[in-house]
């Protein structure tokens, strides 16, 4: 096992490394100069050539890549043009509210998704499964900015029961959580029930019926566990992707944290921190799919890395 965390390290450094070129070849060919955009009032040539020298935005483009990324390896992921702030600081600072809107949107997809795949599981070709497959699939179809917009009408404008935006409260944290963790939980909810159907029609389950014991047990005891492989792999998946992907929620609802950074850094065209919010987005994503892959050898024994 330690052999394959220390190849699967090793094998994302070019890939860490690929996605920083792009983000830098992307963010220098957008037009605009980002000295203008932090100043926006008239400056003279002077000053601003000034400023261009001392954040050495005159360098060749390849140097200016290679000192990001040297930089970078000393977890330095320079001054944000606009905020004249570390990067690293602002992500660090960022990081616990995303964190804790991840991991609160992949409990609701948990707490919903398992439990409903389950039961359409049992109730197969049921009026009740074709509802919570209906409902699952509603779920993974609506638009996450969409789904963030009616709750916010219904819970806060309609009902006035919880706030419509911000982060400064765990009655803040309801409804990006529901919001975030919906279309997973749809995803769980189907995988789960096909994965459970599979393993609901192999001898041993059969055998477990044979000898008299109830339905649920034989789900709870034999099939569940067995069925739940797939399901781990894709919720620790989903738990990297929802660290990536909040930017939208984080956005409709106000939430200071990786995502609307990024989104700030794009609105104002800056370049150290909208890079630093990708480089630190990658490493979560890789981690993920690492842990991922560990909970998957953990879950079944049989499964063994070279």
């Amino acid at each position: 096992m330690g052999a394959y965390i220390a190849k699967r390290l090793l094998i994302s450094i070019p890939v860490i490394f690929g996605i920083s070129l792009i983000t830098f070849i992307l963010l220098n060919v957008i037009p605009g100069d980002p000295i203008a955009l932090m100043m926006k009032e008239h400056i003279s040539p002077d000053v601003v050539a000034r400023v261009r020298a001392q954040m050495h935005l005159d360098d060749p483009a390849y140097i200016r890549f290679f000192r990001f990324i040297w930089d970078a390896l000393h977890g330095d992921f320079g001054t944000s043009y606009k905020l004249n702030r570390s990067v690293t600081t602002l992500l660090m600072d960022a990081f616990p509210n995303t964190l804790v809107l991840a991991l609160s949107g992949a409990l609701v997809s948990w707490i919903i998704g398992i439990p409903a795949g389950v039961l359409s599981a049992v109730k197969k070709r049921s009026f009740l499964d074709n509802a919570i497959m209906g409902f699952s699939l509603f779920g993974v179809s609506i638009p996450v900015f969409w789904a963030g917009l009616l709750f916010q009408y219904i819970f806060s404008m309609v009902l006035g029961i919880l706030p419509v935006s911000g982060f400064s409260g765990p009655e803040y944290l309801i409804m990006p959580a529901i919001v975030l963790g919906w279309s997973s939980a749809g995803t769980i909810a189907r995988l789960t029930r096909s994965s459970l159907l599979e393993v609901m029609r192999n001898d041993y389950i059969r055998t477990a019926r044979a000898k008299g014991n109830v339905e649920l047990k034989i789900i709870l005891n034999h099939a569940l566990k067995n069925s739940m492989l797939p399901v781990v792999t894709v919720m620790a998946l989903q738990v990297a992707g929802l660290l990536s992907g909040a930017v939208i929620t984080e956005s409709v609802f106000g939430i200071p944290g990786i995502g609307r950074i990024a989104v700030n850094a794009i609105q104002n065209r800056d370049m150290p921190l909208l890079q630093g919010a990708v480089m630190f987005t990658t490493v979560l994503v890789i981690m993920g799919n690492l842990i991922a892959d560990i909970l998957y050898s953990l879950i079944d024994p049989r499964i063994k890395y070279d």
